[in-house]
């Protein structure tokens, strides 16, 4: 009988796979096992066990995905989220000794697998891994901190489902954290707060819990309370299920639970009665039976703040000390019981047969493969493309279809990652993240399997900030480094390597000083190449401020076919707040000049504006309308009209009052109060606008706008100020115009330099 079921089974799988147009797997899934097992007690082939098989099947698969987290850990920089991921590696016993940042016990926090992070004790790169906490599996992605790195940020949010934002409990809410919080918001991603460094001299809690209500705008609460503070933090009531816990063991492996200590008895109903409040404002029914006064159980609260926090409208607030081993296992509790899993995630789709139209993905294993590369990397046998699946199935060995570029690519090799190891794997089903080798394609691209034509909408990316001139030191090594300065790209999309018309100088672009000099210094490591490095440099913009008319005619004879276009029109600024950089429009009536033209004509006006005239940086914000124009019926041509707008742009560019754009940056400084007025008046001198200024203890924390091209340099000169001990994050906020007397000292540099060319 046993037989009989399996060959039925097996039957019954090829029946199954056969009606979805793919090839059953080479190697058993635990689906197939379990079928070819007779786990699922088959007694016979009908449409009644076919039927029952099916619901198994997709019991199996929500069951599958009910258990499974795909979270991302955000911060300021130096906030904790590393040594936090570090012990939670630890702890789900994913690995088995915890090593600190900075590499001080020589060999570093493993998520940081590169040894620059190891040296300098920051994330540079987001690192993917994976582990189990009580029979789930969490997929984690360690994202940089620094600005710099916002890339990586980008990417991690775009496929997760929810996330963790790690807060100092004495830095509170700082400038990386709202730009962090920011990025959540763009993606909808619900996340947890965990305030971390409870162990630290100046530890406050329930400051930073304000901080978040007023500068992130967070609807939060505390879901624990911590067991003193500083040097006698000892553990953590939690509010939910009104227990104390404690962690021993030479790495706080283990979590005793007590009673909540008599002394805190009244504080911990304090907070869970806020707990409540605040949460029975987004959650009706939670509502309903606080304002009843009945009993709300612990049941209940959570059952509430899931609801809530899925929905996005609260965040549950975590506390403890990560590098103090306390607080991380109920952090991971957390994030099971109130981070949602995949199904539980609106994902859209836009379907490229039907003009883009949103569909909404089922984030089921048994759809049509939808899957988007959102991260490319160097491996040791080739490039690397990390995947998240949304929906359907995918093996080794299958054709997939790259939509973006409509290739027909087979997977060679499928792994799982953890930081820069990997496991290979058969199969990969939606909600997972996984990694494949050998498939050309870019950042952003979506793969079907060919059933569907949809695509993922991308991610943001920030333009670059600042440019360096860079260039091999021995003429030999040109190959190595154009073959460096290609990867880079690829795999960073803030990254930009372009070539100087005037000085056929490479130039290499990016979001600030770190990130540039990361990537000179992985030239030098890891392609054996010294390079010679020119002075950073702003990425000004030009733009134009009213509007002007132009009416010019190309007319060019010289014996053979001529040149004709004549093209006429105005030029005026796009309304603040648009969200193109550029815009042209046709408003001809009728066929002064034939529509076959009109896409050269674009194409010319947006070539002119590659280079405004006033210090050749590109202009932005500019709305171009073609009004009339002349053609010939033997002269004209794409190249006429092509040159027709050229010439038009430059002739009408002046009369547009034109001004230059400069990169203003977000600056938070944070400086012992004793030279708070030598920092602020600096930032005058700077050219920079004082925005905030707030007292943490013994600290300034000084906000302010500042020009970029004044920030140059600036570490050295804060150390210098306040004797080595301030420190400051900086941040692109936005481009603004420059004054008139910089503006004139910009275009006379520009113009010396042209003249000693």
């Amino acid at each position: 009988m046993a037989r009989s079921a399996r060959s039925s089974a097996t039957r019954l799988i090829y029946t199954l796979y056969s009606s979805h147009k793919t090839t059953p797997p080479s190697s058993p899934t635990p689906l197939t096992a379990a079928l070819l097992s007779g786990s699922f007690h088959l007694r016979h082939f009908s449409a009644g066990s076919a039927a029952r098989v099916k619901d198994e099947k997709e019991s199996w698969w929500k069951e599958s995905m009910e258990k499974l987290r795909n979270i991302g850990i955000s911060a300021h920089i130096d906030s904790g989220k590393t040594t936090l991921t570090e012990r939670i590696l630890y702890y789900t016993g994913r690995i088995h000794e915890i090593h600190e940042v900075r590499g001080r016990d020589g060999v570093g926090a493993k998520m940081d697998s590169m040894d620059l992070e190891r040296e300098k004790g920051i994330t540079i790169q987001s690192a993917a891994t994976y582990c189990t906490w009580n029979d789930y599996q969490v997929n984690i992605i360690d994202t940089p901190g620094h600005v710099d790195f916002t890339i990586e940020v980008e990417r991690a949010l775009r496929v997760l489902d929810g996330a963790i934002l790690v807060l100092c409990s004495v830095g509170g809410v700082q400038s990386q954290s709202i730009t962090v919080d920011r990025q959540m918001r763009r993606y909808e991603v619900p996340r947890l707060a965990f305030i971390n460094k409870l162990d630290r001299m100046g530890a406050d809690p329930w400051k930073v819990l304000n901080q978040a209500r007023s500068k992130l705008r967070h609807h939060c609460a505390a879901v624990q309370v911590p067991i003193g503070l500083e040097d006698d933090f000892q553990g953590l009531v939690d509010l939910v299920h009104l227990k104390a816990y404690y962690f021993h063991g030479s790495s706080g492996e283990k979590v005793v639970t007590e009673e909540i200590p008599a002394n805190m008895e009244k504080m911990a109903a304090e907070k869970r009665h806020e707990l409540i409040e605040v949460v029975s404002e987004v959650d009706d029914k939670l509502a309903e039976a606080f304002l009843n006064d009945e009993s709300i159980s612990s049941t209940d609260l959570e059952e509430a703040i899931r609801r809530a926090t899925i929905a996005r409208k609260f965040i549950p607030v975590f506390m403890g000390s990560a590098f103090k081993n306390k607080g991380v296992q109920p952090l991971l509790n957390g994030v099971l019981s109130f981070l949602p899993c995949p199904i539980e995630v609106s994902n859209y789709a836009l379907d490229q047969n039907k003009k883009e139209e949103k569909v909404m993905l089922s984030g089921s294993p048994a759809g049509p493969l939808v899957a988007l590369a959102f991260k490319l990397e160097e491996g040791r046998f080739g490039q690397l493309t990390y995947l998240r699946i949304y929906e359907g199935v995918i093996r080794k060995g299958d054709f997939i279809i790259n939509i973006n570029t409509g290739k027909k690519i087979k997977v060679p090799r499928l792994v799982r990652m953890h930081s820069d190891e990997m496991e290979d794997i058969q199969e990969a089903h939606a909600g997972q993240i996984v990694a494949v080798f050998g498939i050309d394609c870019a950042s952003g691209d979506t793969f079907t399997d060919g059933s569907v034509r949809y695509t993922m909408t991308s991610m943001n990316v920030p333009e670059p900030v600042m440019s360096l001139a860079v260039s091999p030191v021995s003429k030999d090594s040109g190959g190595q480094f154009s073959k460096a300065l290609n990867r880079f790209q690829r795999e960073d999309p803030t990254f930009r390597v372009g070539l100087d018309a005037e000085s056929g100088q490479t130039i290499i672009s990016g979001m600030g000083e770190l990130h540039l000099d990361i990537y000179v210094e992985r030239i030098r490591r890891e392609y054996k190449v010294d390079a010679t490095v020119g002075r950073p440099r702003v990425n000004f913009r030009e733009t134009v401020t009213q509007r002007a008319e132009f009416d010019y005619l190309h007319k060019k004879q010289t014996g053979g076919q001529g040149q004709y276009g004549r093209v006429c029109g105005y030029v005026e600024p796009l309304p603040v707040g648009s969200s193109t950089k550029f815009e042209f429009e046709n408003m001809i009536v009728g066929q002064a000049i034939p529509s076959g033209f009109i896409p050269a004509i674009e194409k010319g006006f947006k070539e002119a504006a590659n280079s405004g005239s006033l210090i050749g940086y590109p202009v932005e914000n500019v709305h171009i309308v073609l009004t009339d124009g002349a053609s010939h019926a033997v002269d004209s041509s794409e190249l006429a009209f092509k040159l027709a707008a050229i010439y038009a742009f430059r002739q009408c560019y002046g009369r547009a009052k034109p001004v230059i754009l400069e990169p203003i940056m977000l600056v938070e400084l944070k400086v012992p109060t004793e030279f708070q007025g030598t920092v602020t008046g600096d930032i005058n001198k700077r050219k920079g606008v004082i925005i905030g200024n707030d007292q943490e203890g013994d600290d300034s924390v000084v906000t302010a706008h500042v020009p970029l091209n004044n920030m140059f340099g600036y570490s050295t000169a804060l150390r210098s100020m306040t004797q080595g001990k301030g420190e400051f994050t900086m941040e692109y906020k936005e481009h603004s115009p420059v004054s008139n007397d910089v503006q004139m000292q910009l275009i006379n540099t520009h113009n010396a330099n042209k003249g000693t060319e």
